[in-house]
């Protein structure tokens, strides 16, 4: 499947189970356990690049406020700082990263899956930073995989709705095995030395 098609298949299944809101029950990790495992998936394996680009100081002052007020578990105002930055650099896909991790943190993970997609879309494809993309995305399927579960008295549902449970069951699945996959070919290293 090439890389377009699947970034499609990626767009199409996040704005399918996309609510809009906040989920407002959470089950599962906190949302800062969460972060944490993106965070640590981004780390860079022993002999990899890892570019940072220059950045606009105005939009690394936005980024310290940011990273500030995620110290004091502000996130709704670390997500405002980023908001403003990426209205100033709006396609930083180091910034739409940051800003879909804060996304997590409010507990809105269709969110952040929207702007880990687009993070992607736009950057390298390659090193900690796509990592960090797809383990982003990983968490809001798993979190579409949740909301899938069976619910109480599934066996009184109609045939239809079952079988259309499990096709979404199915794609949800399909689509968590290949993000894990692209999470893995995410990683560069220099060529071998002799």
């Amino acid at each position: 499947m090439s890389r377009r098609l699947l970034l499609c298949a990626c767009a199409i299944l996040l704005a399918a189970c996309s609510s809009g809101s906040p989920v407002q029950e959470w089950h599962g990790p906190s949302p800062e356990q969460l972060v944490a495992g993106i965070r640590a998936a981004g780390a860079p394996a022993p002999g990899e690049l890892d570019v940072q680009p220059l950045r606009d100081p105005m939009v690394e002052d936005l980024r310290v406020q940011a990273t500030q007020f995620e110290r004091q578990q502000r996130y709704a105002d670390a997500a405002v700082a980023l908001d403003k930055a990426l209205a100033l650099s709006p396609e930083d896909p180091a910034l739409l990263q940051e800003r879909a991790e804060i996304a997590v943190l409010q507990k809105d993970l269709d969110k952040a899956g929207a702007l880990a997609s687009n993070a992607y879309a736009l950057g390298a494809k390659v090193g900690p930073l796509c990592r960090r993309h797809w383990a982003t995305i990983r968490q809001q399927l798993a979190l579409r995989q949740r909301r899938l579960e069976l619910p109480e008295g599934g066996k009184r549902l109609k045939r239809d709705a079952i079988a259309q449970w499990q096709r979404d069951q199915s794609d949800t699945n399909v689509a968590i095995a290949e993000a894990a996959r692209h999470q893995a070919d995410c990683t560069l290293t220099g060529p071998p030395r002799y």
